[in-house]
């Protein structure tokens, strides 16, 4: 019930009634619907700060959702990069290095990457980072992976037109060594097993076991076959053409004559301990115009890109020689 007021009339000496005028009774009304508004805009924003209504949850869920999917697809990305990465340097190390091809510069084989900003459509999302980092990652693997196809096009060319090539370059290993753990030492400065100093090591020993099958490592023709006490002991040279050949040495029997084809797989003789050696062993060379070169180039026919990668590491290992 609304309260009535009075005041005193000194004149009349009476109490009378206050009568209030239309405007006091707007501005009152006035102010209590400003401060109604004021205590619910209050409330609004206290509501919008600090609470989510279902739809903000809902699309919170939703974008938490979407961002582990970008991080399960970045991860698949890295790992397809990875494998990429593997290929790229197969084919410049040694699918063109055997076909004396030129490697494919660096700028191609980023795919021209970058210029003009090409996801400008995505930066008005949310999480517009994310999502242009993505799109440009995915972009470039794409693109060098069209530019590996088609070296791998043009390897396939030399192939058909350098077949006879391919048939007689080294590209196995001469002995079986599918473990890897025939691999006793590599190319380079090695401790030599007589004088203990450091001595340049022109080959690859393979350890195993007297009797052990040698293989021929590609196509050629028997030209040198020499039976010594010291130095490469029983050894066998084979011309594979191409200015390319090939040394076995240390060997206990040879299976050949000099002039004899043999394909690359033949079994040319067996492990021994001959010459300047200091346990069975299969000392290998190969030489590239008439120079000594790193054998473990020529192992990829028969080895997977993480086994070339262990004998790569075997190989370089800083030990003593078996000759």
């Amino acid at each position: 019930m609304k309260k009535v007021k009075y005041h005193y009339n000194t004149r009349s000496l009476r109490y009378e009634k206050i009568e209030e005028g239309w405007t006091t009774q707007l501005l009152r009304i006035f102010g209590f619907v400003c401060a109604t508004l004021v205590f619910a805009l209050v409330i609004v924003a206290f509501a919008f700060k600090y609470l989510d209504s279902p739809k903000e949850k809902q699309l919170k869920r939703q974008l938490s959702q979407t961002e582990l999917k970008f991080e399960q697809l970045n991860n698949k990305i890295n790992f397809y990069d990875d494998v990429l990465v593997g290929l790229q340097d197969r084919d410049e190390n040694i699918y063109r290095t055997i076909f004396e091809a030129e490697p494919i510069p660096a700028s191609i084989r980023e795919a021209g990457f970058g210029g003009s900003n090409r996801f400008k459509h995505l930066e008005n999302y949310s999480n517009a980072d994310l999502l242009v980092e993505t799109s440009e990652r995915i972009e470039k693997i794409g693109k060098q992976l069209y530019i590996q196809s088609r070296s791998y096009d043009d390897i396939i060319e030399m192939v058909q037109d350098k077949e006879e090539m391919f048939a007689c370059l080294p590209a196995i290993q001469p002995v079986a060594n599918k473990n890897l753990k025939r691999m006793a030492s590599g190319y380079g400065r090695r401790i030599h097993p007589i004088y203990k100093t450091r001595k340049m090591h022109w080959g690859c020993d393979f350890s195993a076991p007297t009797g052990t099958d040698i293989y021929a490592t590609g196509k050629g023709k028997v030209v040198k076959i020499k039976k010594l006490r010291r130095g490469y002991g029983n050894h066998v040279v084979i011309d594979h053409g191409f200015n390319y050949q090939t040394l076995y040495a240390h060997m206990k029997d040879i299976n050949v004559r000099v002039g004899q084809w043999v394909n690359r797989g033949d079994v040319i003789g067996t492990v021994g301990n001959t010459g300047t050696s200091t346990a069975p062993h299969l000392h290998y060379e190969v030489m590239k115009d008439k120079k000594k070169v790193n054998p473990i180039n020529f192992f990829y026919n028969d080895l997977s890109p993480g086994e070339f990668d262990e004998m790569l590491d075997i190989s370089s290992r800083h030990n003593q020689s078996f000759d």
